[in-house]
């Protein structure tokens, strides 16, 4: 998918051709056929001479050779078009230093280049790295973060893996720099991201949608709906298939992801695809399985039952959450959800009547997350007089174990021991939840850009408490 050219692209309406020559007689660097296309359309001049795009989006899979391109333009912007100030950002600071100093060695391995580097003004001392050249154009680097570029007026930017920025941080950081220039460029590297790759979603989806000239779109991937180990998926995304990538081994990966499922299939999609995912480490794998059609009355069981509320981190949602343990398989149902900013306080007037109707046996919350607030407005109001907790319902905080709740629940989903009714509410968010790893352990990944996860944290501890629950003790047999 690309952005179609304004008119014919020659040597005199695209800079993209000087960049090939560059590469080619310069650097000593022959391009590939995808490489020179990419360039001769990334370079589409204005009649006035500017870049056409001030904005670009450049996504394919790894291992394309897309950090070639990227080098080859940094040095063609420095020492070719002698832009004064060029800056690039990567995931962290070292993935970006490291990114700098090849491109270094490419200036000191072209004695053409080597002679125009500016060896007194270029700086090595860690946090002042910068390459300058005799014509005084500097080269900087930067972490993808809310500092990234401030203070400066950058002719080029380049975003290195633009799907690993989950805020708008960096971007706010940068794309201001670039204001007072009227030739700027930006240009974003990227492969796929899934529903937290907030930044690269929304630049794709505006440039897709072609409503603005100055913003283009390069993309090699798989169509959506093809199998991993579709080849004609395999070679749209890979355009190196048969020069540097070997499709056998490309074939044999897809099916082992397929097999593996879960992370590993994401991961393929979204790395060797260029394909996005929902959830690129899903944390509740097997959940469709576990849907019910036929009704289930907790009514007999309310000895048995409780109930799990929780607040999204941004406050927009919140879900009740009612379990109860039947003949070894817990039964997960909402019995009320909460929407719009600032519903917590919805939730703390009303969330006394609808335990007063459902009278579970116990109520429970995880006290350290966002439903704290509801929990401290509670707790103000508890007492036999004022209605808080109704009388015979026991109060619980889960606390120690945060992890263990979110794990034990995705074991039991796995192993076919949880029913549910195909709520839609609960089937989007757990949809979407995805793995927040702390070492060996995880929980659910709370994201205010990520959408609400509530209803999951709501059944996996209603799930976990309901397993807790002391059973009822067996009817006396008299024999």
């Amino acid at each position: 998918m690309w952005t179609r050219p304004l008119r014919e692209l020659t040597e005199d309406t695209s800079f993209g051709y000087d960049v090939i020559w560059f590469a080619g007689h310069v650097l000593g660097v022959e391009l590939f056929p995808y490489q020179e296309w990419l360039l001769i359309h990334l370079g589409e001049l204005l009649p006035d001479g500017r870049p056409r795009f001030r904005k670009a989006l450049v996504m394919i899979a790894r291992q394309n050779g897309k950090s070639l391109v990227a080098k080859i333009l940094i040095l063609y912007w420095l020492f070719i078009e002698h832009q004064r100030k060029v800056l690039a950002t990567s995931t962290n600071r070292d993935y970006a230093r490291v990114a700098w100093y090849e491109t270094l060695d490419m200036i000191k391995e072209c004695e053409w280049l080597a002679k125009r580097l500016n060896n007194r003004e270029t700086k090595f001392a860690t946090g002042s790295e910068v390459i300058t050249t005799t014509d005084r154009c500097i080269y900087k680097f930067a972490a993808s973060n809310r500092r990234a570029g401030r203070s400066l007026t950058l002719n080029r930017v380049l975003l290195d893996e633009l799907r690993e920025h989950q805020s708008f941080e960096a971007w706010d950081a940068v794309t201001p720099t670039q204001k007072t220039i009227r030739d700027a460029m930006l240009v974003a590297l990227s492969n796929a991201g899934g529903t937290e790759a907030v930044v690269l979603n929304q630049f794709r989806d505006e440039a897709l949608a072609g409503d603005n000239d100055r913003i283009g779109i390069f993309e090699w991937s798989a169509e959506p709906d093809l199998p991993a180990d579709d080849v004609g998926g395999i070679l749209a995304s890979n355009p190196l298939v048969g020069y540097l990538v070997d499709l056998d081994e490309l074939l044999v990966d897809a099916r082992a992801a397929m097999a593996a499922g879960g992370e590993k299939l994401a991961g393929f999609y979204v790395e060797q695809l260029c394909r996005a995912v929902p959830v690129l480490d899903p944390a509740v794998n097997g959940w469709a399985d576990c849907g019910t059609d036929e009704p289930t009355d907790l009514a007999e069981h309310r000895a048995r039952t409780v109930l799990c509320y929780d607040v999204a981190l941004d406050g927009s949602h919140a879900t009740a959450v009612v379990g109860c343990l039947l003949e070894g398989t817990v039964h997960l149902e909402v019995v009320h959800a909460w929407a719009g900013y600032g519903c917590s306080r919805a939730v703390a007037v009303e969330l006394p009547e609808i335990v007063e109707r459902v009278r579970p046996a116990l109520v429970g919350r995880f006290p350290n997350g966002p439903a704290a607030t509801v929990g401290a407005e509670l707790a103000a109001r508890k007492g036999p007089r004022r209605g808080w907790p109704p009388r015979g319902v026991k109060l619980e905080e889960i606390t120690n174990d945060v992890a263990g709740v979110c794990m034990s629940f995705s074991d039991l989903v796995q192993a076919g021991q949880v029913q549910h009714p195909n709520d839609p509410l609960m089937d989007a968010q757990v949809a979407t939840a995805q793995r927040q790893r702390r070492g060996e352990l995880w929980t659910f990944g709370r994201s205010a850009s990520g959408g609400p996860i509530d209803a999951v944290y709501a059944a996996a501890g209603a799930a976990w408490l309901a397993r807790k629950l002391p059973r009822p003790p067996a009817p006396l047999t008299i024999v």
